[in-house]
């Protein structure tokens, strides 16, 4: 076929196929270039149930997971001379799977065109470099990194110049728009951005980033993070979504459909956070009060306001910034489930309030509703929606809901050198 004989003249000879697990992680295996056409026309096969939240069965047509490819995604990789990525949907028997986070986004995507609208979607990843210290402490990779407020920083951003620029260029080689490149307001902390697409390119560019930062990283002997808040006192990592709905190419939807779809999202709150935020550590930045830089950049009211960083909805012209998602986030499943939460909005005409212009970290706000303060709130909210748990379906909804209730009951067993400290000999 003409894709793999022109992959083959130049240089590839090996498929990375990939797909993204219920955490967001990326998946895959090495598949030589010559099964190219077994890849889209069936997939590369793996064991079901070795896959986190599949609910896959270990024996019969329903155990095996292929990852079929999409062949718009095939992308040469820099850092790997010879490989190619291609992104892979999931099929079990046959079907598309339900609980594949790709195929969900699919959906979610689908009802969003049958509405008329099709969404772009600018996804703004920050992220630490860490690395181990002499007693096998996680600590910023960066000794000298010690600024109060380190926003910005240009002693901090030229050190580990070698790496960002490297990682530039390698996204870049991949079709990325790089824009900008900064230090964050926590020890270790970066942000890279690139230009926005539509929703599911933008989803496959988050994956591929994350492939790109984690081997680079690697090499140059860094541990490349996106745990939400890895340093007490400091700010977390976001991921924020800047999304813009758009009747065709070059029509943008108007100001009031926008703003009901705000009225959605902002009507889902709680639910959304379920996946936007969907750890534990996810809650030890969401909300928090403190942070030595004087603020934590992280929601904690429902409420929406004109270029207002403090909501977790900042409006902007023709577009909003949606502040609650950090770096766990499985990017496919929060897109997804933001759609959904905005269609109901559409379809109820939701209005989504007055706009805030308050700092709400500084002004009390009791007549607005809370975002939940921890994973099981979060997860209670999400069972209780109708809407954002219909677009995971039950068989996602039930692993998904499984495994992080798993996660919370372990993290609230687990006994801290905090508590130990402050409890062994205190009574």
């Amino acid at each position: 076929m003409d894709m793999q004989r022109r992959l083959a003249e130049a240089g590839i000879h090996t498929l990375l196929v990939q797909f993204a697990d219920v955490h967001g992680t990326a998946k895959g295996k090495l598949v030589p270039l010559a099964q190219l056409p077994e890849v889209l026309a069936t997939g590369a096969g793996f064991a079901g149930p070795s896959i986190w939240g599949t609910g896959l069965a270990r024996t019969g047509p329903r155990s095996e997971y292929y990852a079929r490819g999409d062949a718009a995604t095939i992308q040469p990789l820099p850092w790997l001379p010879g490989v190619a990525r291609i992104v892979g949907d999931g099929f079990v028997d046959g079907q598309p799977f339900e609980a594949c986070p790709r195929q969900v986004l699919h959906r979610a995507l689908g009802r969003l065109r049958a509405a008329g609208l099709s969404m772009q979607l600018g996804i703004e990843p920050e992220f630490f470099l860490l690395k181990r210290d002499a007693t096998g402490r996680i600590v910023p990779a960066d000794d000298h990194d010690r600024l109060d407020k380190p926003s910005y920083d240009l002693a901090a951003l030229q050190r580990p110049w070698p790496f960002l620029h490297e990682l530039r260029g390698a996204l870049e080689a991949c079709g990325f728009e790089v824009l900008q490149i900064d230090h964050e307001d926590a020890h270790g902390q970066y942000e890279l951005n690139w230009r926005h697409a539509e929703a599911l390119a933008s989803c496959d560019r988050l994956m591929l980033f994350k492939l790109a930062a984690q081997a680079l990283a690697e090499r140059h002997g860094r541990l490349f993070s996106m745990m939400p808040k890895p340093f007490e006192g400091q700010p977390g990592s976001g991921l924020h979504f800047h999304v813009s709905l758009w009747r065709d190419a070059a029509t943008p939807a108007d100001e009031a459909t926008l703003g009901h779809f705000i009225g959605g999202v902002l009507a889902h709150a709680r639910a959304l956070a379920a996946l936007a935020a969907p750890t534990v550590n996810s809650y030890k930045r969401l909300g928090a009060t403190a942070s030595v830089s004087g603020t934590t950049w992280s929601p904690a009211l429902v409420a929406h306001g004109p270029n207002n960083r403090t909501a977790p909805v900042r409006t902007l012209p023709g577009r909003f910034e949606w502040r609650v998602p950090d770096a766990s986030a499985n990017v496919y499943l929060a897109c997804a489930t933001l759609v959904d939460a905005g269609l109901d909005g559409l379809a109820r005409r939701l209005d989504p309030g007055p706009a805030c212009t308050e700092d709400l970290s500084e002004v009390p706000r009791p007549d607005l509703p809370r975002l939940p303060a921890l994973l099981d709130e979060a997860l209670d909210a999400l069972q209780a929606d109708a809407v954002v748990a219909g677009t995971l379906g039950p068989e996602l909804l039930r692993e998904f809901v499984a495994l992080k209730r798993a996660e919370s009951a372990a993290w609230r067993s687990h006994v801290s050198d905090w508590e130990r400290e402050r409890h062994a000999t205190a009574f």
